[in-house]
């Protein structure tokens, strides 16, 4: 059995699938990637993130304060930025950024301290202290995201890599 678009529409399914020719095999193979990617998204959100997450929380830490941490981890000695390289570098507003800089303050974990190069201008450096636990948290997550990827190749694993950015960037863009 063939059917035209027209009549694929209205085709009630009580023999089975039909088989679909031309455009309409396009159309639903498309769906069907489309289908499986945002499987991978839902997948990703609801299976893999809460594993990631629950690191953040034994280190008492949630994912928002993290992503300061690791960018403070990341600048180098001595693990300092100005707020405006922080919120610029997450891609955050600046106050997102200070709830959180309050929160890692209260905490013993940062440090906001007057530049002194310009007092009118304010640095944010881990301390000691938030220097050893975001070192900790990052193993234990690199950890546990080598166990979630473990059933893929390294080539896989390279292959991934620009799909999953272009994919995160198209999403991104989005309004």
């Amino acid at each position: 059995m063939h059917l035209t678009a027209k009549a694929y529409e209205k085709y009630d399914g009580s023999a089975g699938p039909p088989p679909l020719r031309g455009p309409l095999r396009r159309r639903a193979t498309l769906s069907a990637i489309k289908t499986m990617a945002a499987a991978h998204v839902w997948f990703n959100r609801f299976v893999v993130r809460p594993n990631i997450e629950a690191v953040f929380e034994r280190h008492g830490r949630n994912t928002s304060e993290f992503d300061v941490l690791s960018t403070l981890l990341r600048s180098g000695p001595p693990y300092r930025l100005r707020p405006t390289e922080l919120y610029t570098s997450l891609m955050i507003s600046s106050g997102g950024l200070t709830e959180r800089l309050y929160r890692l303050q209260e905490a013993g974990i940062v440090l906001l301290a007057a530049s002194p190069w310009d007092a009118r201008n304010l640095l944010v450096q881990l301390t000691p202290l938030g220097r050893r636990r975001a070192e900790a948290t990052f193993r234990e997550d690199m950890a546990v995201e080598r166990a979630l990827l473990r059933g893929l190749s390294i080539e896989e694993l390279k292959t991934l890599g620009d799909p999953l950015t272009k994919l995160a960037n198209s999403l991104a863009e989005q309004p």
